[in-house]
């Protein structure tokens, strides 16, 4: 069966990424949840998921920790039962996975998918360079923001919105955490990406 991922996005693999933080700085607040969700393409090019993974994070030794975002969050960032690992631990075992798949649909590079995408890419980049992790799966500075496909497609920005408009499920109640936020915005780039495709707009030509 031909592969079709690696054409779709000229080459780079998407990654459906959400973090919960102690704070809106990605220069001195901690990432406190992870997921990711990997997706693949079947053989009439429609994306679904493949896989997905998710950690509860430590902060960093000297993070700060804003109680409002952790009200706003309602994570106790040191409650034991969270079984929290260490920020490199996490992205160490979210890379290995990215790269896995990153390879088996043959694509050069991955890029980060989320909504209001800039919050999240600079959050993992200072994580990253934190934990002196040489080899990062994701383009530094490109990604896609599902906030602006959904303007321009959906006519919504917020994501709760935009999900209503394209009759996805959402639940305020389970929302702000990393794992359901990215099942959500999985589904909403999800949705978005095969509706251009059913309405003809990929390929544009013959692969």
């Amino acid at each position: 069966m031909e592969n079709l991922l690696d054409k779709r996005f000229r080459g780079f693999f998407p990654v459906i990424i959400d973090i919960e933080t102690s704070g809106l700085n990605a220069q001195t607040d901690a990432i406190l949840e992870i997921a990711a969700i990997l997706p693949a393409m079947d053989s009439q090019g429609y994306l679904f998921a493949a896989e997905k993974i998710h950690f509860n994070v430590l902060p960093f030794e000297g993070a700060n920790l804003d109680p409002k975002a952790l009200a706003f969050t309602g994570i106790d960032p040191f409650n034991p039962l969270r079984a929290a690992v260490d920020e490199r631990d996490a992205l160490t075992e979210i890379f290995k996975l990215v790269r896995k798949h990153q390879k088996q649909n043959l694509c050069n590079r991955s890029i980060i998918v989320a909504h209001n995408a800039t919050f999240d890419q600079g959050f993992i980049n200072k994580a990253t360079e934190r934990c002196n992790l040489k080899r990062m799966p994701f383009h530094p500075f490109v990604s896609f923001d599902t906030a602006s496909m959904a303007g321009l497609i959906l006519g919504q920005t917020v994501l709760a919105k935009a999900c209503q408009q394209a009759s996805i499920p959402y639940d305020n109640k389970q929302a702000h955490s990393a794992l359901y936020d990215t099942e959500v915005t999985a589904d909403l780039f999800f949705y978005m990406v095969n509706k251009l495709k059913a309405l003809g707009g990929w390929p544009l030509a013959p692969v």
